[in-house]
């Protein structure tokens, strides 16, 4: 891992290992297909785990890169108030795709009303249809912004009883980002039980690194190849 002593970054990570923490995304409203093709190769370049799109860009993405690149997609995004029924199909859609993880929206509307069944029961019933139908992996996105301290450590709660594999701080798409303080208070309060996925914001290499290093298992950002470069540069002047 990246250790920060007394300011200086220690590093140990190689640049390949960064790449596979990384969730590339492209979810802009106004991406055309020649952004998807520079999204597709940049992932292709750099070793990223995966590409993240909305749902209606996976066909057009497989035929551009076939099955060279893991597809992610957004579930309920980016509000997270659309019925459970809704969140199931879009798995199933998404499963028969063929896509390799999704990272769903929590209902917020009821988790602030202290509706705690309904969010466990949304997001288990996520977990159920993708765990039925090969796709690997849930992450659960909770909009750190709009939530106190010991909300976000309640919906960590959440996300690990109903069985889901990683609490997602941010969709980018409401102010605010990921900040070291949420992901070590998300590190702390999933104790060992769920991993935490940085996103919202994460535009530079040193900001990817101290994410890491504050415990985040994986980072989300649509400036991967930025990161990458920043990093390859800091390893390069670090010899």
């Amino acid at each position: 891992m990246v250790l920060i002593l007394n300011g200086v970054f220690d590093l140990k990570l190689k640049p390949s290992e960064l790449a596979r923490l990384i969730d590339h995304t492209l979810l802009k409203p106004d991406a055309n297909y020649k952004l998807l093709e520079k999204y597709v190769e940049d992932t292709k370049k750099y070793g990223f785990k995966l590409l993240m799109i909305p749902l209606s860009l996976v066909e057009k993405t497989r035929e551009i890169a076939g099955n060279t690149i893991e597809i992610g997609v957004v579930i309920g995004f980016p509000l997270g108030n659309t019925s459970t029924r809704s969140k199931v199909n879009e798995v199933l859609e998404a499963a028969e795709l063929g896509v390799s993880e999704v990272d769903m929206v929590m209902n917020i509307n009821a988790f602030k009303s202290g509706d705690y069944e309904f969010v466990e029961r949304d997001i288990r019933a996520v977990v159920e249809a993708a765990r039925n139908n090969g796709v690997k992996i849930v992450k659960v996105i909770i909009e750190t912004g709009l939530l106190t301290d010991e909300e976000k450590i309640k919906a960590t709660e959440l996300i690990a009883k109903a069985g889901a594999d990683y609490v997602k701080t941010c969709t980018g798409f409401l102010g605010g980002g990921a900040t070291v303080h949420d992901v070590y208070l998300l590190k702390n309060a999933s104790r060992g039980r769920v991993k935490v996925k940085a996103s919202g914001g994460i535009r530079r290499g040193l900001d990817a690194l101290a994410l890491i290093t504050a415990g985040a298992d994986r980072i989300g950002t649509s400036s991967g190849d930025k990161i990458m470069e920043d990093y390859l540069k800091i390893v390069e002047y670090r010899g």
